[in-house]
């Protein structure tokens, strides 16, 4: 797969989030939430519009290079809030913290934050590169598709439902808006072509012959999702009370934080349990049986969705903001931790798997019959 360049343009335009951030928290009006809410509105308009009026060619091509360019923005900004709260920069995004979005101030919002103020934004650098140049970019696409889906299915109902639901702003209506983006924009990558194989049909019939002995990696990651499957099952059962001597020790000694009164770890944990399970058990099915069309694709939406979520969850874990109580002990920290990597490196494995090597994947064309050669010879 190409890496497509890095936009230097949307480069310049996000890093305007800094001295944007800077002013605004030093007018004293923005401690009023309706004035957070509306400011916040109207810079993300105007922002659009200058990406309108320098991009027009790029945004004609594809729409998706407006949102991709102010998500760089928001990006930045969620970096500059992350540094913030850990002790790292003074005087940027006190003003939203406090009166917009309070719960970024959690463990868990503090770790969102990192993770779009990082991947999020050289995702959308380098999807916004593709654009301009006229390249594909539709894996990375699928990849952000994920990680940005999982990240508002966990964060804005663990707002409502959580410890911080009292303190919901006027600024929490405009993140539900952000919904919509990963339902428009997923629609248009998955409608995008998808890039070209070299593989001739005889040589996808060829590898779909073999047994599942002759293809030991993807033996070895049936493997991996089968007990990924079952941790998932296991944790699932943990949030949801379940009373057996081994929930509860898990509770208490390996993982405190799946009790905190947030919500965000126990929605994770669900999430996993009703979305997460149904996918391992599809994709081990479609590494088993060859013609699974759709597993490379989803595979990246997956991955995207499980590595934003293992980062916020391991993070959060041990992170200061989390009560002492609720985080890890350091007795069981190796423990914790080995196994949340595995889970978080598992599908990244599938969906290179998947990129590798896809002719296992590739509906095998029917052979042609002899009365066919013969009209090609002729």
């Amino acid at each position: 797969m190409d890496i497509p360049p890095l936009a230097g343009r949307t480069v310049a335009m996000s890093f305007c989030a800094l001295p944007v951030s800077y002013l605004l928290n030093q007018v004293s009006a923005f401690s009023q939430p309706l004035f957070v809410v509306l400011t916040s509105a109207l810079i993300l308009g105007l922002l659009f519009l200058a990406v309108y009026s320098l991009s027009h060619g790029e945004i004609t091509y594809d729409p998706l290079y407006a949102v991709f360019v102010i998500f760089s923005f928001t990006s930045v900004v969620d970096l500059v809030i992350a540094l913030q709260e850990d002790g790292y920069m003074m005087g940027f995004m006190d003003f939203y913290t406090k009166e917009g979005e309070p719960y970024l101030r959690t463990a868990h919002g503090i770790f969102i934050c990192y993770w779009d103020g990082t991947v999020h934004y050289l995702l959308y650098l380098t999807m916004a590169g593709a654009i301009r140049k006229r390249k594909r970019y539709r894996n990375l696409g699928l990849y952000w598709l994920g990680s940005f889906a999982m990240s508002l299915l966990v964060f804005l109902p663990g707002n409502i439902l959580g410890k911080y639901s009292s303190e919901m702003r006027p600024t929490f209506f405009l993140a539900i808006l952000y919904m919509l983006v990963p339902c428009w924009a997923g629609v248009r990558i998955f409608n995008q072509s998808r890039a070209p194989t070299s593989y001739t049909p005889d040589m996808v019939q060829e590898e779909q012959k073999k047994s599942l002995f002759q293809r030991p990696a993807d033996l070895a990651l049936i493997v991996y999702l089968i007990f990924a499957a079952l941790f998932t099952v296991f944790r699932g059962l943990v949030v949801l009370d379940c009373p057996t001597d081994a929930c509860f020790i898990y509770i208490y000694q390996y993982e405190p934080y799946l009790r905190d009164p947030v919500a965000y770890p126990k929605l994770q944990m669900l999430m996993y349990l009703f979305y997460a399970l149904p996918f391992y058990c599809l994709a081990a099915y479609a590494l088993a049986f060859p013609g699974c069309s759709w597993l490379p694709d989803w595979a990246l939406v997956f991955a995207g969705a499980i590595g934003q979520a293992q980062f916020s969850h391991m993070g959060a874990s041990m992170h200061m903001r989390t009560p002492f109580t609720y985080r890890v002990p350091e007795d069981t920290w190796a423990i914790f931790f080995l196994s949340n990597l595995l889970l978080a490196l598992g599908p990244h494995l599938l969906a290179f798997r998947c990129l590798w090597r896809p002719a296992f994947f590739l509906h095998a064309a029917l052979p042609s019959s002899p009365q066919d050669q013969d009209k090609k010879q002729q």
